[in-house]
């Protein structure tokens, strides 16, 4: 039964994480770390004007399942707003935890990893790239509304 959780589509997903490494100069970046395996997601980003991811970099210690987590995110996050990442990580939530069909849009690829559900111990390494990007991006949201402001302030 475990052999269907690693598909091949999810090895793949996991051998080829796009993004891969560090921004020289992020507006927001996070860490998340799985407690109960020590998976780990480092996330930089920097947003556009309209505050949609404009560039994306991730460093992931994790196994096949957060790995190909991470590479669906990878693959889809740019131009994505706070709300997608939200919705997506809301939605993946569900899936994991009580049935839910999983994410739609941008992020619907997360799907692949709905047998996860059976097994609560991998839920949180299957989570942490998303949680992570989804950090970073609300740092980025709060320096670019501070940014606004003082131009603002210093407009005056």
């Amino acid at each position: 039964m475990i052999d269907d959780l690693y598909s091949a589509r999810i090895l793949s997903l996991a051998a080829n994480l796009p993004h891969s490494g560090r921004l020289p100069t992020p507006e927001g970046s996070a860490e998340r770390v799985a407690k109960l395996c020590g998976s780990k997601a480092i996330i930089d980003v920097v947003l556009d004007a309209d505050g949609r991811v404009s560039d994306f970099a991730q460093t992931v210690k994790a196994c096949a399942l957060g790995q190909a987590a991470a590479g669906v995110v990878g693959e889809n996050v740019l131009g994505a707003s706070v709300h997608e990442i939200e919705a997506a990580r809301d939605a993946m939530s569900a899936m994991l935890k009580s049935g839910g069909d999983g994410p739609e849009g941008r992020f619907e690829a997360l799907r692949v990893l709905k047998q996860v559900a059976d097994y609560p111990a991998r839920h949180a390494s299957t989570m942490v790239a998303l949680e992570a990007t989804l950090d970073a991006v609300r740092q980025a949201l709060a320096k670019h509304h501070t940014d606004t402001r003082t131009r603002l302030a210093g407009a005056a």
